[in-house]
């Protein structure tokens, strides 16, 4: 009799573990299955790119109280290097622009300038701030009377502004540039006359 209730007792004993390990395992197969998301991609700024500018332009002519102003837009490119937060490069851009006064008798305008530029900044991940200077060339036109006398001239840019990315590929801008256009001597005025104007402009850019 003892014999049959020890038997008896490990069978219940044995069952009993059978059951608690299947449990287990079925637990085991329904619980929660985490994982650590992978990190975020750093935006990335460097390689070549073009894009199209719009803004506005105002300025003085020196040796004159003409104060130039109008719309400008036009084209650029350049190619960024990146190094961790840093970006730097080269930008180049040619505009048309509206830019004119007219103190009787002349008028004065500047009907297209462009720029070569070194460009340098930091980054916040997709947003750049920067700062260019380079080369500045355009156009200073005078008229009177019917006619007209025009020299291209070359000259200095330099500002800054910030850009930031909204895709993997495009990018927009907002952006100052100071432009100083040298004298150059007009018969129309008997006088050296250039021209040193700002520029405020917004741009978009899509990178390859």
């Amino acid at each position: 009799m003892q014999l049959l209730r020890g038997v008896a007792f490990g069978a219940a004993l044995g069952a009993a573990l059978t059951v608690g390990a299947t449990d287990l395992a079925f637990a085991a197969d329904f619980a929660p299955y985490y994982t650590t998301p992978e990190p975020l991609s750093a935006y990335s700024w460097a390689g070549p790119y073009l894009g199209a500018t719009i803004g506005y332009e105002w300025g003085k002519v020196d040796n004159s109280p003409t104060r130039p102003s109008g719309i400008a837009g036009g084209v650029e490119g350049g190619y960024n290097w990146q190094n961790g937060a840093f970006v730097f490069g080269a930008e180049t851009d040619i505009d048309l622009s509206g830019a004119d006064d007219t103190l009787s008798p002349f008028e004065f305008s500047n009907p297209w300038f462009g720029t070569l530029r070194g460009r340098a900044g930091v980054t916040i991940n997709n947003v750049l701030v920067f700062g260019t200077a380079g080369l500045a060339y355009g156009d200073l036109r005078a008229d009177t009377f019917s006619l007209t006398e025009s020299h291209t001239t070359l000259g200095w840019a330099a500002g800054g502004g910030v850009e930031v990315g909204f895709t993997p590929h495009w990018s927009a801008k907002a952006e100052w540039l100071y432009l100083d256009l040298s004298d150059h001597t007009f018969s129309m005025t008997g006088a050296e006359n250039g021209l040193a104007a700002n520029l405020l402009r917004m741009g978009v850019n899509y990178r390859f």
